[in-house]
């Protein structure tokens, strides 16, 4: 067995401890599972929210509740609504979320959405 493979198991998200990141306005909560190679994420963005920089870091972004948007620094916007997932390798683009009324986001990155160099 390597050092990345991850053995069987659950998650319970109410039982892992929530850190707190200020955004240029609002703040999200993370709820983080670290894994070899490997993190997944609960993010709740409060009402107002909007990053405080510009992600270049690739990430499966799937909108489990609430609406938020990511605006890529190139002046393109996806409006993503419950249910709406996006997908972006490391270093594909520069993007920030901002939302309105709230969002409630599962994350998932890794290694495996490095660009090959």
């Amino acid at each position: 067995m390597s050092d990345k493979n991850i053995p069987y198991q659950t998650i319970d998200w109410p039982s892992i401890p929530q850190t707190e990141h200020k955004g240029e306005t609002g703040t999200s909560y993370w709820r983080t599972l670290q894994l070899p190679g490997l993190r997944i994420r609960i993010v709740e963005y409060s009402e107002g929210y909007l990053a405080d920089h510009w992600c270049q870091k690739g990430h499966i972004v799937h909108c489990l509740e609430g609406e938020f948007v990511n605006e890529q620094q190139d002046g393109a916007q996806t409006v993503m609504r419950q249910g709406m997932t996006y997908i972006v390798s490391d270093e594909a683009s520069s993007h920030r979320s901002r939302t309105e009324n709230g969002a409630t986001l599962l994350i998932v990155d890794g290694d495996f959405l490095k660009t090959d160099n």
